[in-house]
């Protein structure tokens, strides 16, 4: 301590009268409480300042609030009293210079009185020092020897308690050589805390898992932990002082360096930004947080870094697994419900490109495209190949040589592709060298391919039954990674679906037209046109499938020159409907001949009932029409049985003017349901109408009604006024496209009336004189007509049938002549029972009438009429 006799009640923070305040590194202990940082601020660094005496000099603010002394009191005075209890301080010896004592209320115990005291132990209330031996004499000398003493004190507050400090105090000598003690006095509590967040901190670097670095303003690493050196695949020391952009390459590294800036600039974190590690070595999740002292100013940014990569890895796994599952779905889809193999094969070319390779092709057993047979067991190269569907990234010219849609295409049995068509199993074609060895040297197939760039190729079966039906050819080019094992399970998967759908195609494409082929051998092969009557037809087929509908249509030529029209439709599809429908035809052209009105034929079509099923425990139902025209006197007779109303076009005295009408007739109900009578009506026909018939295909469609559809037929109508196959072609292109998939059968006829003069009709009372003048007539009739050959044999006929009549009938007898395509006579009578032809014997007088009409005439019959019966035959002309 000093010996100059300095005042011990300085103020604080002054020096001693006498004293220069230190220079250099001591001046910074004269800061006094205002430390720099805002560490200092945390530790609350108290200094103070004694002589070698123990005598206090200077007293911080800091040391003021610890031990909770002021500075008047205790400057000046010695702090051995601080070891002690709480007892006065003697009154220090007063100088000539010194001030007056100042008030001892408040002072500590002196250190004379301490030494009398109890010991600090035996204090009521006092906390045991942290350091008992060390007493200020004992530190002082230490100083005086060393220089320089530390460790834990136990020291007085001025409530009484205890504050255990850490003290560090060091010997130093001012401008005059004068020898003073500094001591920086810390409490533990504040000390420890620090301590173990350095310890936290220390044990996060060097234990965790986790890769940790701390960057500066700069942005370049001032520390790193061992996790990210081994993740970074170099020393710690290396990091330090680099950039991430001197760790990284590329678009990564630059990326970084802008999230590092803006985390730094902006103080928002950035949490898990993945990257791949330096080199492409794994990927690394990153996190980065800006480091901001306790005083608010910036330090820089944190980083933290896992391993991702296994992560990363699962994660394309399951993407990869995902986009797999999404092309197997979307193939699924697109190919759902389509029944051409041609189709199939250029879907599947098509959503293989680009989603699995640059290029794509299908090439097929050349039957399988028409629903042939499989093709046998193994490979011949005598087999038809072709090329049905090819897909490109980019259509250039190399790849129009290397892909040509429906080329025919060969290969050896040695070449891969024959290898893989023998033995069904596939390949993987990997290289330049293996892609040239595919076929014959400079195939300019294989020339295309390389100059593509393609540098991997799959080549796949395409098996049905355990039939390969042809290859599925994949490849990709040096812009992609090259096919691997797992591409190739997802090949053959493809692949095995591919041969599956097309052979179903297959079996739809033979089925059907083994269907279709059965239902046209069952509609007519050709319709006749008689004078006055023009035809045009159109059957659709239904495209659901392989199941075809039980629609069709027949123009039947009755006797008298009159014609039948007939449309129906069988319920049901399939081979049954369409057997049904072809028994029903049978049964309607067999009862047509025996000219019957049409209601009456429709009633014995029904009695047949069971025996036009082909399940007689399911039953049967037809819709039909049926109409009997007789162009000689231009009516039309019809009966409908549950089918759609046929429309009847006419036009005016104005070609331009058109009127399409629905015939209003009685429905009746379905063939096949019974219990319901069926009823013809008559309606007159001008010349030049058209009746259309039709089944409910044409009308039908989903979310309409059949009488929208109806309409849309008759205004399509009156909108033709061309030829009847123009007509039909706009009935078919109207049709909704929403409709249902069902068969469609149209037929118009354009009716008219043979031409003036070519029809005489008479009526002869039932007196023998009719014979007469029946035969008169007739020959007069065929002189007029210019067919005199005719006369003979006419003239006979009509003699033997009028003779019938008048023999039998007992009323007026009706005489009619037609010229057409052939000459036809009718002779009805009111008898309703027709004639029986029989064989008369060599004896007998009589009974060789209709013989002799059945032998002279090119065909005869009978048919019944409202007033009685009618007997008709026809004569061929000359």
């Amino acid at each position: 301590m000093s010996a100059s006799g300095d005042d011990p009640r300085t103020p604080p923070g002054h020096a001693p009268p006498g004293h220069a305040p230190p220079s250099g590194l001591e001046a910074s202990a004269f800061a006094g409480p205002r430390a720099s940082g805002p560490l200092l601020d945390t530790l609350r660094v108290a200094v103070v300042m004694l002589d070698t005496s123990g005598r206090v000099l200077l007293w911080s603010p800091l040391a003021e609030e610890v031990l909770g002394w002021a500075g008047e009191h205790i400057v000046g005075r010695r702090v051995g009293g601080l070891f002690g209890p709480p007892e006065p301080f003697p009154e220090p010896e007063p100088s000539a210079d010194a001030p007056p004592p100042a008030d001892t209320a408040d002072a500590p115990p002196s250190e004379e009185a301490a030494e009398d005291a109890p010991p600090p132990e035996a204090a009521e209330d006092a906390p045991p020092a942290a350091t008992d031996a060390a007493r200020p004499e004992q530190i002082i000398a230490e100083l005086l020897h060393t220089g320089r003493w530390s460790g834990v004190l136990s020291l007085r507050h001025r409530d009484g308690h205890t504050v255990q400090v850490d003290t560090r105090t060091s010997l130093l000598v001012d401008g005059d050589g004068r020898p003073f003690v500094l001591a920086s006095l810390v409490e533990t509590s504040r000390l420890r805390t620090l301590e173990h967040d350095l310890a936290s901190l220390d044990a996060l670097f060097d234990s965790s898992p986790l890769g940790v670095a701390i960057l500066d303003r700069d942005l370049r690493y001032v520390r790193v932990n061992d996790a990210l050196a081994a993740m970074n695949g170099m020393p710690r020391e290396a990091h330090l002082g680099l950039r991430v952009n001197e760790l990284l390459d590329g678009a990564t590294a630059r990326e970084l360096a802008t999230i590092q800036q803006h985390v730094l600039r902006t103080g928002k974190p950035v949490v898990d930004v993945v990257a791949p590690g330096p080199n492409g070595r794994g990927h690394r999740s990153l996190s980065y947080h800006r480091l901001v002292d306790r005083a608010g100013r910036v330090l820089g940014v944190s980083a933290t870094v896992i391993d991702v990569t296994e992560r990363m890895q699962a994660a394309e796994r399951a993407e990869r697994a995902r986009r797999r599952l999404a092309l197997l779905n979307d193939v699924g889809s697109r190919i759902a419900g389509v029944l051409d193999v041609r189709r199939i094969a250029e879907i599947f070319a098509e959503v293989l490109v680009p989603t699995f390779a640059e290029y794509a092709s299908v090439v097929l057993h050349a039957p399988v495209a028409v629903g042939g047979d499989l093709p046998p067991a193994g490979f011949r190269e005598s087999q038809p190949l072709r090329q049905f569907g090819v897909g490109a990234v980019r259509w250039t010219p190399p790849a129009e040589r290397m892909l040509q849609r429906g080329q025919s295409v060969g290969f050896t049995r040695r070449s891969v592709f024959g290898t893989v068509l023998a033995g069904g199993e596939p390949a993987l074609l990997d290289g330049e060298e293996q892609l040239r060895a595919t076929t014959y040297p400079g195939d300019p197939k294989v020339l295309a391919a390389l100059e593509l760039g393609v540098t991997s190729a799959l080549v796949l079966p395409l098996r049905a039954r355990g039939v390969v039906l042809g290859l599925l050819m994949l490849a990709r080019t040096r812009d992609r990674e090259p096919f691997d094992r797992d591409d190739l399970a997802l090949g053959v998967e493809l692949a095995d679906r591919a041969g599956a759908a097309l052979d179903n195609a297959r079996l739809y494409v033979r089925e059907r037209e083994g269907a279709l082929t059965l239902q046209r051998s069952l509609l007519p092969r050709a319709l006749p046109e008689p004078p006055g009557v023009r035809i045009a037809y159109r059957y659709v087929p239904g495209s659901s499938g392989a199941e075809v509908g039980g629609d069709w249509f027949d123009v039947i030529p009755l006797g008298g020159g009159r014609l039948a029209f007939v449309v129906g439709d069988v319920m049901g599809h399939g081979m049954v409907a369409a057997a049904t429908m072809g028994r029903l035809r049978t049964a309607v052209r067999t009862l047509a001949g025996l000219d019957m009105p049409p209601d009456e034929l429709l009633r014995r079509i029904n009695e047949l009932g069971d025996d036009l099923s082909q399940d007689r425990t399911e039953g049967w139902m037809a819709t039909a029409a049926y109409a009997v025209y007789d162009p000689a006197t231009r009516r039309c007779a019809i009966a409908l049985a549950g089918h759609p109303p046929p429309v009847l076009v006419e036009h005016g005295a104005d070609p331009a003017r058109c009127l399409a009408r629905v015939l209003d007739l009685p429905t009746g109900v379905p063939l096949g349901v019974g219990g319901v009578r069926f009823e013809t009506a008559e309606l007159d026909v001008p010349d030049g109408a058209v009746l259309v018939l039709y089944t409910d295909g044409l009308v039908e469609s989903r979310g309409h009604d059949i009488g929208q559809g109806i309409e849309r037929v008759r205004r399509t109508l009156c909108g033709r006024t061309g030829s009847l196959e123009d007509t039909c072609d706009a009935l078919l292109a109207s049709m909704d496209p929403d409709r249902e998939p069902d068969d469609v059968a149209l037929l118009l006829a354009r009716l008219g009336g043979l031409p003036a003069g070519s029809t005489v009709a008479w009526t002869f009372p039932a007196e023998a004189s009719a014979v007469r003048l029946a035969r008169r007539r007739v020959r007069d009739t065929l002189v007029a007509w210019g067919l005199p050959s005719l006369s003979d044999v006419t003239v006979l006929l009509v003699s033997e049938l009028v003779t019938n009549s008048l023999r039998y009938a007992h009323g007026p007898i009706g005489v009619r002549m037609v010229r057409g395509a052939s000459l036809l006579v009718e002779v009805s009578d009111p008898l309703p029972d027709p004639p029986r032809e029989r064989v008369a014997g060599e004896e007998d007088e009589g009974g060789r009438g209709l013989q002799l009409v059945a032998g002279a005439s090119r065909r005869w019959g009978t048919r019944h009429g409202s007033l009685g019966k009618t007997v008709w035959f026809e004569l061929a002309l000359p």
